[in-house]
């Protein structure tokens, strides 16, 4: 048996924080990692990170608080879910701040603001600028022997955050590489990458700095109990043999959502599901030992809902994480052939995994249409989406468009016609495309509306794509796993998608889900830190 203070499942944003923050209280801390690549999604992901009331901001001058960010997630979450968060939302807060200058004092990750408002900045307590941050590159060799160790991702990493959005990478890939090419030069010759490259690695060498063990290629098989229900260790199996590492302190489950298990994905997630844009070992492996442990399991059908162009990965259909839904000369609609929200909406996601009563999909399947300006926006769109050969279908007509698509074709060019009216008069009548801040900003400033009227004639399926689900074990305010009658399981916690995250499908920035992520990883250190002595 391996014995240590704290053992942590998984090896993403969320576990590393927390392994991060239990080393450097004096704890004795491994972090197990299924697949034979560290750093998980977080490490695919584009790093936006959410903290409001920063001090990176505070020293550039930037106007926030705790209050103010309050008011903004009251505000802009679904009532329900406000409610019943709002311990949970006040505990994100409070301790967001606090996590942002430990991870920056203590791992080599350097964090600048990012030009984006909040999506919802009009409401209470929303800012234009201050809240959004990303890390600078960093070389994977920090990491010492992790370095080729480091997952990958299907983004290119070698532009940070802020060079994607001011270059407009999607749109002017070539003209985005001539202007930084020295740059990225530079980054390929010292293995270096941003985005989520630069916050793992930045992560892993802190936690390698503080003591952490690694180890890789170890699947978490269950949780070991006492007679008291007390977690004291975890059963492991690797290389075909299980061990159980013993930990005396507490266990914290980090492990990821369940998008790639299909029976709780087509449980939790009925109807159409397009492609899934995370590591294939994100099988729900927390969630099931967790509630094997007597944990609620809450919030399983949440997701971070996005839409993806089609890619490969590690040899699989994979799906890349960009939003093409609001490109000139096209909408989307639902099955009924109707538009059903802004395409330029922050969170359309929402509005394509929208249930009835029943828990069905009320708009599934949708179909993005336009004509044939849509195809020439985007370089990018049409090399991506050569990865999924029939995807895109063409007609000369609007009626044999509908009949590709399975569509009611009078419904469509009824669509299609009121569409082509707002765009004539310059104000879409119905959702209001391109009016709020946010919206106003990804379009250049303006309200830019372009008409459907010159064949040939595209469409094709946008259904959901998942980018991590975010059900899991309910925890208290302090990260602490619950049974369903609400009392705490001894020495278990859980952080980020594997808990029944507080910020669900409907995100408030383009950063709560690794902001909020880091900081429960956090906030379950701390708990074991100052509760479990």
């Amino acid at each position: 048996m391996s014995e240590f203070d704290v053992v942590v499942i998984g090896t993403g944003s969320a576990a590393c924080s927390a392994a991060l923050r239990a080393a450097k209280g004096g704890l004795k801390v491994i972090a197990i990692e299924k697949s034979d690549k560290l750093g998980g999604t977080s490490a695919m992901s584009g790093s936006g990170v959410w903290i409001p009331a920063n001090h990176i901001a505070a020293a550039e001058g930037i106007s926030d608080s705790k209050k103010e960010a309050l008011d903004y997630l009251r505000a802009v979450q679904p009532p329900d879910r406000a409610e019943k968060e709002w311990a949970r939302h006040q505990a994100f807060v409070e301790n967001a701040p606090e996590m942002l200058k430990f991870i920056t004092q203590n791992t080599p990750i350097d964090f600048r603001l990012i030009d984006e408002p909040d999506p919802y900045v009009e409401a209470p307590g929303g800012k234009k600028y201050g809240r959004m941050l990303s890390p600078m590159p960093m070389s994977r060799w920090k990491v010492g022997r992790y370095g080729m160790k480091m997952r990958r991702s299907t983004l290119p990493h070698v532009f940070t955050y802020q060079e994607n959005v001011n270059h407009d990478l999607y749109h002017r890939p070539f003209q985005a590489i001539f202007k930084v090419w020295p740059k990225l030069v530079w980054r390929w010759l010292n293995n270096a990458g941003a985005q989520g490259t630069a916050l793992m690695t930045g992560l892993i060498r802190g936690c390698l700095d503080a003591g952490v063990e690694f180890r890789l290629a170890t699947r978490a098989v269950s949780l070991v109990q006492d007679d008291t229900g007390r977690v004291t260790g975890v059963e492991v199996e690797s290389a075909g043999r299980r061990q159980t590492i013993s930990a005396r302190r507490g266990v914290v489950i980090a492990s990821g959502g369940f998008e790639w298990n299909k029976e709780m994905r087509e449980r939790h997630f009925p109807g159409p599901i397009d492609r899934i844009g995370t590591p294939t070992s994100n099988e729900g492996d927390g969630q099931k030992m967790a509630q094997a442990a007597g944990a609620h399991l809450d919030n399983m059908d949440q997701a971070n809902v996005y839409v993806c162009l089609p890619t490969r990965y590690e040899g699989k259909a994979y799906g890349l994480p960009i939003n093409f839904l609001y490109e000139p000369h096209s909408i989307v609609v639902n099955r009924a052939a109707k538009r059903f929200v802004s395409e330029a909406h922050f969170n359309i996601g929402e509005a394509l995994d929208a249930r009835d009563a029943d828990g069905a999909p009320i708009n599934l399947p949708c179909y993005l249409v336009g004509d044939h300006r849509f195809l020439d926006s985007s370089f990018t769109f049409r090399w991506y989406a050569a990865y999924e050969r029939g995807w895109v279908k063409k007609a000369d007509t609007i009626e044999e468009l509908a009949k590709k698509l399975g569509l009611p074709a009078k419904e469509l060019k009824a669509s299609i016609d009121r569409w082509n009216s707002f765009c004539a008069a310059g104000k879409d009548e119905d959702f209001h495309r391109g009016e709020p801040a946010w919206e106003r900003k990804k379009d250049g400033g303006k309200v830019r509306l372009y008409p459907i009227d010159k064949p040939p004639y595209v469409g094709l399926s946008v259904n959901r794509s998942i980018i991590g689900t975010k059900g899991g074990a309910r925890t208290n305010e302090s990260a602490q796993v619950l049974r369903p009658d609400g009392s705490i399981i001894p020495g278990l916690y859980a952080a980020g998608l594997a808990m029944a995250n507080p910020i669900g499908t409907r995100a408030v920035g383009a950063g709560t889900t690794l902001g909020p992520n880091l900081t429960w990883g956090f906030i379950s250190a701390e708990t074991l830190l100052k509760q479990n002595q």
